[in-house]
């Protein structure tokens, strides 16, 4: 009797009270779930804007700087004209060779827009550069993809005139700027991310004293005609 009594007044919890604690427990893991299913999408979407917009910045920042370093270099080795092709999509020119599996000299760089598997993307190659015949095939390698869709990059060029022209190639001298604008790939609009780089360099070291670049320029792809005005 003294067991049974002792049994009766233990604390411990009643059937009921288990059931309810089981209860309160399921409402209180269903709101969890009913929260966490709103906001974690959400979460994860504003980690990739997040994410996107940081490799936008260094894809364009190497653009950039790429195209503030191009050189005045020929294609050939008697050639007056130096190696720049640009177009809205692309642009092919000589700079330093940089990074640390490159040998000490030139390389050719050529950044243009290609198709993948994930869409459309501006990708950077480059090429061992060397004198050349000027219809020579050049053959890029190291292709790294700076920019993807639905960022699209487009190019425009600006001489000392500043008149932008939507392309450069059989000049005389270097762009003095090369507009880089930034466009969402769904509606066209032109992003505040748009930048422009600054040539540093855009005529041959013998013309850097000239009073006149453009003469200077004209007498050196003729130099015939340039010895003809002294004679006379």
């Amino acid at each position: 009797m003294r067991r049974r009594r002792s049994w009766r007044d233990a604390s411990g919890f009643t059937l009921l009270e288990v059931m309810l604690a089981t209860l309160l427990m399921t409402v209180i893991l269903a709101a969890l779930a009913t929260v966490t299913s709103q906001w974690l999408p959400n979460w994860n979407r504003g980690i990739a804007r997040v994410q996107r917009a940081e490799r936008l910045a260094i894809g364009l920042e190497r653009v950039l700087a790429d195209l503030s370093v191009a050189e005045m270099t020929p294609m050939t080795a008697d050639g007056k004209k130096p190696l720049f092709e640009g177009n809205e999509l692309s642009v092919t020119f000589v700079r330093t060779a940089v990074g640390p599996n490159t040998r000490p000299g030139l390389e050719i760089i050529r950044l243009i827009e290609k198709a993948d598997a994930q869409g459309l993307a501006l990708v950077r190659e480059r090429a061992r550069f060397r004198p050349m015949p000027q219809d020579a095939q050049i053959r890029f390698t190291d292709q790294v993809v700076l920019i993807r869709a639905p960022f699209r990059v487009t190019f425009s060029y600006a001489g000392p005139d500043q008149v932008w022209q939507p392309r450069w190639r059989d000049q005389t001298q270097l762009p003095s700027q090369v507009r880089v604008a930034v466009r969402d790939g769904n509606t066209g609009q032109v992003l505040a991310v748009s930048s422009a780089a600054i040539v540093h360099v855009n005529a041959p070291a013998e013309c850097a004293r000239a009073k006149n670049v453009a003469a200077c320029l004209t007498a050196r792809l003729n130099p015939t005609a340039d010895k003809k005005e002294e004679q006379l």
